[in-house]
């Protein structure tokens, strides 16, 4: 295991040296510093790794045949490919509802509504709460996409604190990403570990909720050090905002609250849908089949099926699209005409940059990094396995970048641990430890760096001195939040 170390310093050495010394591209780095990690992986690394996938049943003996035999070239093109397949449509649309947010003025409306409610000084915490709750049933990537603008907005307003406007977000989005189902993560934790989803979520809310409000303390302190300028992004065009204009409802001249508001709602009420939908069909608690009376059995299932199509997040983000575009008769004529190819301009850039870092994330994956990471696990017994749990997540989630994949990961190594009958603890408490790992390193594997620093406007180094920092923060905050609570609480 010596050598997948070799291979994660010299990438992160070439990472590093060409964004930061080199001022490359990082769409380019991304690509170079994967094709360096499948390059140099050995083939023992590959044909384990296939062995694996086929033991989980996600491939075929076949299918891992060819895996093992192929080329570094090919594995980073199809792993690019793949990124680009599950987060390119999704990226294009929320990029053009944001343009039609922000160019329309309904961003503006929505951010006088919450200074009308909080003031200037709250409006950090309204945005942490509301990234918090809509981070429940959906992406953190998609969190960022809807609240953005109306971070944006309220810098021009404020005239400041745009750092802590954005970090308000991740301290509320972020964390509600990696510590309550039915977001994938915390859900496929709970399976593995055996945990119930009503205490996962029930765990995952209280931890999560204190986990924000000291994230959000963190976040001012950074926003003390850091001032990030509001830089107009690629096809941007954005009307001038006062305090006083900003909120004020002049008949067509800026849309009503309600109608600013549709396009964010709509898309985030049928994914929660969805996602509660498809967990309660999966854990059988709503079987369809068992509805005895054949034209109520039609009648649920179509309706089950409809709404799981509607939450589907790509279909969801598309009706969200088609209400964003009823505001496009707020916007002049001539910047309305350009307004959809302009941000699609802006999203090529951010999928191409974002895809490449899944690349790069995937070849480490397969070099083995998740289970040279695991190999330094040691079966300490007590609350002394919370902070290892958090560590062994940790580990994996800097070095390959994805979230998700790092508590999936770190739950398979931990999973016999969760289930002994000597653990001083109920096992919520240590799937609660795993996702608060899943929070730092945010750097450059990982997708969610590149969506906010291009989304907000940030260079690379801004945001290794603004997300790194914020991503630790909000994983020791929630570590230890879940070690005090498990010691008062131990049984739950």
């Amino acid at each position: 295991m010596i050598e997948i170390w070799w291979i994660v310093a010299l990438s992160v050495a070439v990472v590093l040296i060409c964004i930061l010394w080199l001022k490359m591209h990082a769409f380019v780095t991304l690509l170079l510093a994967g094709l360096l990690v499948g390059t140099l992986t050995a083939p023992e690394a590959l044909h384990r790794y296939a062995e694996a996938e086929v033991s989980k049943n996600n491939w075929t003996p076949k299918a891992a045949e060819a895996f093992s035999h192929s080329s570094a070239v090919s594995r980073v093109a199809s792993e690019f490919g793949s990124t680009a397949g599950k987060i390119g449509i999704l990226i294009a649309l929320a990029s053009v509802i944001g343009g039609c947010l922000s160019e329309s003025g309904a961003a503006t409306t929505i951010v006088g509504r919450m200074l009308k409610l909080t003031g200037p000084k709250r409006s950090p915490e309204a945005l942490a709460f509301s990234s918090f709750i809509i981070g429940i049933p959906v992406f953190f990537d998609t969190v960022f996409y809807l609240m953005v603008p109306l971070a944006r907005s309220l810098r021009r307003v404020v005239g400041k604190d745009y750092v802590l406007f954005l970090l308000a977000i991740l301290a509320g989005g972020s964390i509600a990403h990696s510590l309550i189902p039915p977001t994938p993560g915390p859900l496929l934790v709970a399976e593995k570990l055996n945990i119930d989803f009503g205490v996962m979520l029930g765990a995952g809310l209280v931890v999560g909720s204190i986990s924000s409000v000291l994230s959000l303390t963190f976040a001012r302190v950074i926003n003390r050090f850091i001032d990030v300028p509001l830089r107009e992004l690629p096809g941007e065009s954005i009307p001038v905002e006062s305090a006083e204009s900003i909120g004020s409802d002049v008949a067509g001249q800026s849309p009503r609250f309600v109608e600013s508001l549709l396009p964010i709602l709509i898309p985030v009420v049928l994914i929660t849908i969805g996602s509660i939908l498809d967990y309660l069909t999966k854990s059988k608690v709503l079987d369809v089949g068992s509805i005895e009376m054949m034209p109520y059995r039609a009648l649920v299932g179509v309706a089950v099926d409809g709404f799981q199509f509607l939450g589907d997040k790509n279909i969801a983000i598309g009706i969200g699209l088609g209400f964003a575009m009823t505001l496009t008769r707020y916007i002049d004529s001539g910047q309305r005409a350009s307004l959809v190819s302009r941000s699609l301009a802006s999203a090529g850039n951010i999928i191409l940059i974002t895809a490449a870092g899944g690349a790069f994330g995937a070849m480490l994956r397969q070099a083995g990094i998740a289970s040279a990471v695991g190999d330094l696990v040691d079966a300490n017994a007590g609350l002394m396995l919370l902070p290892i749990a958090f560590a062994v997540t940790s580990a994996i989630r800097t070095l390959q970048g994805s979230a998700t994949v790092a508590m999936i990961t770190a739950a398979g190594v931990l999973q016999g641990f969760a289930l002994a009958d000597d653990l001083p603890f109920h096992p919520v408490y240590l799937a609660m430890a795993i996702g608060a790992g899943s929070k730092p390193v945010s750097w450059m594997t990982d997708s969610a760096f590149w969506v906010i620093t291009r989304m907000s406007g940030m260079t690379e180094a801004e945001g290794l001195k603004v997300i790194s920092p914020m991503s630790i923060a909000m994983g020791l905050s929630a570590l230890t939040t879940t070690v005090v609570v498990a010691w008062v609480f131990p049984g739950v």
